[in-house]
């Protein structure tokens, strides 16, 4: 994704547009590029720039990752299905006057071509398997085997969804297109409308004539075993890309991807902030007045640190290279520790005396 233009310079908004400003962007270009209407041969690569910068923008969080890490902080952390669905596609189009809209469409769109093609080779679905880590696994790397839901192709009817022997036989209703067309006049303009076909539910074949075994899928569920790398730095909600681990295709397509989101633990004593490692270190006052050293916890063992006389509750340390290592790089992060002095609560008469005789020396009342 690191080829693509700006979204927000796709869209023509500034990077404080609001919703209501994206949406409204949107909506224009929408109208002007949407293939059903604009015939130039550029129309639909517009058309799916637009869409894309729409669904990332109109989203606050993927906005927010988007305006952080640019577009490595959207390929790395979503897959292309969790991209798209939160996108409000259908009220747009629907409000427009558009048959062709929505969620499936835009990403048909993508993925596998216009809703025309529906019954031609598909690729497969793709899936999503969750893995949490501790912040440990993140910094050093794992390599794991895990179990994950997969799907075999079938085995009665070898992914094709149909009864053997009734391959050719198609819907009567569809003529096999799996859809039926409307045409439909909208500001002195004629739009075509595609919907499923309520014969065979989208499929263009008979229903009695699907396979009994996968129910038309293809597919049939089974557990499958996979090793999965983590990379060293990897950041909580990042996805990694297992290719054709997803469902099989359809009519010969190749399987789907499996998105594997990688969820990493609050630990007990570190913060994570991008690469940097946050840390507090409590200290006792006669400490942070005389000076001393402490020992001080990171993720690469303990290391001693200096506290300077006069040190102020507050102040931090900068640790470096005791962070996380980066992604995309070399090196790695600072570990930031921020000093706590500690007041007591409770004293003994004898340092109860002491602290007055300190006040009454420094002139304290």
């Amino acid at each position: 994704m690191s080829n693509k233009r700006d979204y927000y310079e796709v869209l023509g908004v500034p990077k404080d547009a609001s919703n209501q400003e994206i949406k409204k962007a949107y909506r224009k270009l929408a109208l002007k590029y949407h293939p059903d209407r604009n015939k130039s041969p550029d129309a639909e690569e517009k058309f799916k720039e637009i869409s894309e910068a729409y669904a990332v923008l109109s989203d606050d969080e993927k906005r927010r990752q988007y305006d952080q890490f640019g577009h490595a902080g959207i390929s790395g952390r979503y897959t292309w299905d969790d991209i798209y669905r939160s996108a409000d596609f259908d009220s747009i189009f629907r409000d427009l006057g558009f048959g062709f809209g929505g969620f499936g469409s835009i990403f048909d769109m993508f993925f596998g071509g216009r809703t025309r093609q529906r019954n031609g080779p598909r690729k497969g679905a793709d899936l999503r398997s969750d893995l949490e880590i501790t912040l440990e696994e993140a910094a050093f790397g794992l390599e794991k085997e895990l179990e994950v839901p997969g799907f075999d192709s079938c085995a009665t009817c070898h992914g094709s969804g149909m009864k053997p022997g009734t391959n050719s036989q198609k819907c009567p209703k569809c003529k096999g297109t799996g859809e039926i067309r409307y045409s439909k006049n909208f500001g002195g303009m004629y739009f075509t409308q595609v919907q499923p076909c309520t014969e065979c539910n989208g499929r263009g074949v008979p229903l009695k004539n699907l396979c009994q075994t996968c129910k038309g899928t293809g597919a049939t569920q089974s557990i499958h075993k996979i090793e999965l790398k983590i990379p060293l730095g990897i950041e909580d909600g990042y996805s990694l890309r297992l290719p054709r681990e997803g469902k099989p295709g359809f009519k010969g397509g190749s399987k789907g991807d499996l998105y594997v989101v990688v969820h990493v633990k609050p630990h007990e004593i570190f913060e994570r902030r991008g690469d940097d490692i946050l840390y507090e270190a409590q200290i006792s006052f006669p400490q942070a007045a005389l000076g001393t050293k402490i020992n001080v916890s990171t993720l690469y063992g303990e290391v001693r640190l200096k506290i300077p006389k006069g040190t102020q509750s507050g102040t931090v340390f900068r640790l470096e290279g005791k962070g996380m290592p980066h992604l995309r790089g070399w090196g790695k992060g600072n570990q930031f520790v921020n000093v706590v002095v500690q007041t007591p609560t409770k004293l003994t008469k004898q340092q109860t005396k002491l602290l007055k005789e300190l006040a009454k020396e420094m002139k304290e009342s």
